[in-house]
C-alpha cells in the first residue's frame, strides 16, 4: 500500500486535466458539485497536439460562454471546411445550420488553459503532481490514492488518456486492434524553410507530402512555429515510450522538405499509433470513463479531442443530477447508452479513413480514393460526411414522437421580452431550457429548479426551429417538443422527469 499522509473528500474526483477532464470539471462545478481534478503532471504542457475544434464542439462551448476565450487563441487559418481521409474536397457544414461552419485550430495547451481557468473560477479544484496509484470502490463511493494522499468521493471519472491508470488499476479490458504503424508528433521552431514548407494553414489535403520514404505534414502556427507529424521510415518504428530525438526530426524534415529546412528548437515530441480500442462499458460501478480513457482511434479528421469534450458535456449534467439525488433511475447509465455508440461510430469511420489515407496506397486504394473523392463532390454525400465528422448530425434515441426529439437544435436568433437573444446564450448557466415560441406553454406552470422557462419568438427573417415549444437538455439536445399548445401537462412533466430536473 502507498504511504498516505492525509485524507480529504470531494463529491466527484476527475482524473486527468486534459480537455475532457477540464470540460467535465467545469460542467460539474457549474452545477455546484464539489469537484477535484487530479493530474499526474506537475505543470500543463504547452503542446499543440489535438488542436482542431470541430463545429459541434464550438457550439457546445459557445452555449457555456466559453467560445470567445477559446477562439481568441486560435491559429490563423484559411476559412476552409474539414476533411475526410485528407481527400481534396472540403466538407461543407453549412447545410447543418451552424454558426461555426469551419474547424478552428487552437493549440491544445491553450485550450486547456482556458478550460482550467474557467473550471477553477466556477469552484473546481485542481491538484497537479498527483499520480493515481490506487482505486477502490464500494456501494457508497470511491477511494482514490494519489500524490501521497487519499481522497474519498461519491464518483470518479477517468479522463486520464489512452494509457489510463484508472482503467488498468481496475483491470478492465480495452479491446480493439493494435496500431499498424507508429508516427511522431512534435512542436518545433524552424530557423530555415524551403519553398515546400507551407506558409498558411489551409485544407488538410494541401499539407501532406511524401518523399524519401517518409510521409510528413507541417502545420504553420505563426512565426517560426510549426507542428510536424511524420512517419513511414524505419526510425519512426521505435517503441512508443522511446524519446524522439532531434536527429530523427531533422532527417524527416530534410527528406521531405529539403536540406534548407532547418530545425531550431523542439518544444514537445511524442509517438503515437493508429490503434483502435474502446472500453466495453463507460461505467464500472461508481467509476466512469470519458475521452481517450474510453476510446482511441486513428488520428484522422481531428476527432479525439472533440469526442472527449462531447463526452463531458453529455456526462456532466447527468452526474451532477445523480450526486444531488434527483436523477431518475437509469439516467447515469444513459451516458454509456448514448455515448458508446457515438464512440463506436467514430472508430468505424476513422478506420475507413485510415485505409483511404494510406501514405503508400496500392493501385486498389488509389482507385478507391478517386471514387470517394468524386462522391464527396455530391452535395448529399458531402453533407452526410460533414455531419459525421463535425458531430453536427449526432442524435440520441430519446423517447417521444416529435421528429426533433433527441436532436441538436440550431442556434437560432430569438426575440424575448428582454430583447434580441441567441438560443445558445440561454444555456450559459448549464440549465435545461423550456423554450416557448408560440404561447404554447400555459401560464402558472410550476417548474422545478434548474429549468428556465423562456418565452420568445423567432427573430424577423430568421429560420424557425420546427416546433411551438421545446424542452432542451443542458447539452442542447431536444428532450421533448410539441407543434401546438401543451394540452397534457403530465406529458411535459414526464419529459422533465427524464432530464432529472425535478426537485
Amino acid at each position: 500500500m502507498s504511504a498516505v499522509v492525509n485524507e480529504s473528500t470531494a463529491e466527484v474526483v476527475v482524473v486527468g486535466a486534459g480537455p475532457t477532464g477540464l470540460t467535465l470539471a467545469y460542467e460539474l462545478a457549474l452545477a455546484g458539485v464539489d469537484t477535484l481534478v487530479l493530474e499526474k503532471l506537475a505543470r500543463r504542457v504547452d503542446q499543440v497536439k489535438g488542436g482542431g475544434i470541430h463545429p459541434r464542439t464550438a457550439e457546445l462551448l459557445e452555449s457555456r460562454g466559453l467560445w470567445e476565450a477559446v477562439r481568441e487563441r486560435a491559429v490563423s487559418r484559411e476559412p476552409v471546411g474539414g476533411h475526410f481521409a485528407a481527400l481534396p474536397v472540403p466538407l461543407d457544414c453549412a447545410p447543418w445550420r451552424t454558426r461555426h461552419p469551419f474547424p478552428v485550430a487552437v493549440p491544445q495547451g491553450d485550450f486547456e488553459a482556458v478550460l482550467g481557468e474557467r473550471a477553477l473560477a466556477a469552484g473546481a479544484r485542481l491538484e497537479r503532481g498527483a499520480a493515481v496509484t490506487e482505486v477502490a470502490q464500494d456501494e457508497e463511493g470511491v477511494t482514490v490514492t494519489a500524490g501521497g494522499r487519499r481522497v474519498r468521493a461519491r464518483h470518479l471519472v477517468a479522463c486520464d488518456g489512452a494509457h489510463s491508470t484508472v482503467r488498468k488499476l481496475l483491470g478492465l479490458p480495452f479491446p480493439g486492434r493494435p496500431g499498424t504503424f507508429r508516427a511522431v508528433l512534435a512542436d518545433v521552431a524552424l530557423t530555415g524553410v524551403s519553398a515546400q514548407v507551407p506558409r498558411t494553414l489551409g485544407h488538410m489535403s494541401t499539407l501532406t507530402r511524401r518523399a524519401g520514404g517518409y510521409w510528413a505534414m507541417l502545420v504553420p502556427l505563426g512565426g517560426d512555429r510549426y507542428r510536424i507529424t511524420f512517419g513511414g521510415a524505419a526510425g519512426t518504428e521505435a517503441p512508443g515510450d522511446a524519446p524522439v530525438t532531434r536527429e530523427e526530426i531533422t532527417t524527416a524534415l530534410h527528406a521531405v522538405y529539403g536540406p534548407e529546412t532547418t530545425l531550431g528548437s523542439v518544444a514537445n515530441a511524442s509517438r503515437f499509433t493508429d490503434a483502435t480500442r474502446q472500453v466495453e462499458e463507460y461505467r464500472a460501478g461508481r467509476v466512469l470513463f470519458a475521452g481517450d480513457a474510453a476510446h482511441i482511434h486513428p488520428p484522422l479528421g481531428g476527432q479525439g479531442l472533440n469526442l472527449g469534450v462531447q463526452d463531458a458535456f453529455n456526462l456532466g449534467w447527468k452526474l451532477a443530477a445523480t450526486v444531488r439525488g434527483r436523477a431518475p433511475d437509469g439516467l447515469l447509465d444513459s451516458y454509456h447508452a448514448e455515448r458508446h455508440p457515438v464512440g463506436a461510430r467514430v472508430l468505424h469511420h476513422t478506420s475507413a479513413q485510415r485505409v483511404l489515407a494510406s501514405p503508400d496506397p496500392g493501385e486498389d486504394v488509389a482507385a478507391l480514393r478517386d471514387i470517394v473523392t468524386d462522391l464527396l463532390r455530391l452535395p448529399d454525400a458531402n453533407r452526410h460526411l460533414a455531419g459525421l465528422v463535425s458531430g453536427l448530425s449526432l442524435g440520441y434515441p430519446l423517447p417521444g414522437g416529435h421528429p426533433l426529439t433527441g436532436h441538436r437544435v440550431p442556434d437560432a436568433d430569438l426575440v424575448s421580452a428582454d430583447g434580441p437573444v441567441r438560443l445558445s446564450a440561454l444555456f450559459h448557466a448549464g440549465h435545461a431550457v423550456l423554450l416557448d415560441l408560440a404561447g404554447a406553454v400555459p401560464d402558472g406552470l410550476r417548474l422545478p429548479p434548474r429549468v428556465d422557462l423562456v418565452r420568445a419568438e423567432i427573430a424577423e427573417g430568421a429560420e424557425g426551429l420546427g416546433a411551438a415549444a421545446l424542452l432542451l437538455r443542458p447539452d442542447g439536445y431536444a428532450g421533448w417538443a410539441t407543434d401546438g399548445p401543451v394540452a397534457d401537462r403530465e406529458e411535459l412533466r414526464a419529459a422533465l422527469g427524464t432530464l432529472a430536473i425535478l426537485p
